[in-house]
């Protein structure tokens, strides 16, 4: 099934999680943990060499739809097709970038961290941005004064996202869900804590 962007990005809420895997036996009963926790889009950040046998491996897994983040380049789009990802995610965008994700029969969210940016994927026809680095950029103060000059764009923010803030960015009108790593801790993650890690998926769906 071929997802949009809008359809990923409400599917993902509340949050979006963030995944950075070393090892390829963690993929499928990761992200069985976090989909029994109630987060059903998954995040692998291309910061790993396993990233793309993580995600062909998460994929195998019924009711999870799943993508890549950290995509930089125009090839790994192509890639992330040919493996059968669900959507990409840029940590910044580029007008080569941004326009290869409009040729490219894959969901492609990129991320501005300016109205500047903003406008030059409005230009393109992009209507949803992941936001990065939230915090660093303005966080909640910056997305409010977004609003009102472009009114019909949604935001995922991530970057700076954690259980004590994330309620925050999801009470603004333009943010739909947000991206955040403090799902699965890297100690939990090295030490194969299915049970904690679904536990703090259920939590963040709890909180909301």
């Amino acid at each position: 099934m071929k997802y949009t962007v809008e359809q990923i990005m409400s599917q993902a809420f509340p949050v979006m999680p963030v995944l950075a895997v070393e090892r390829v036996e963690d993929a499928i009963p990761l992200a069985q943990a976090l989909r029994d926790g109630g987060l059903t889009v998954l995040e692998v950040t291309l910061r790993t060499a396993n990233a793309m046998a993580v995600i062909e491996a998460m994929k195998t897994v019924a009711g999870v739809i799943v993508g890549a983040g950290t995509v930089t380049r125009a090839e790994q789009l192509h890639e992330l097709l040919r493996i059968g990802a669900d959507f990409a995610i840029s940590p910044g965008a580029t007008p080569g970038l941004l326009a290869e994700g409009k040729r490219v029969n894959l969901a492609f969210l990129p991320a501005i961290a300016t109205v500047s940016e903003m406008m030059q994927g409005l230009e393109l026809g992009y209507q949803h941005f992941k936001f990065f680095p939230a915090a660093a950029a303005g966080g909640t103060a910056a997305l409010k004064s977004f609003s009102g000059p472009f009114p019909n764009v949604q935001f995922c923010p991530t970057g700076g996202i954690s259980v004590r803030n994330f309620k925050d960015y999801l009470a603004l009108d333009n943010v739909t869900c947000v991206g955040g790593s403090w799902l699965v801790p890297a100690d939990a993650l090295a030490e194969q804590d299915w049970p904690r890690i679904e536990a703090l998926a259920r939590a963040a769906c709890f909180l909301v």
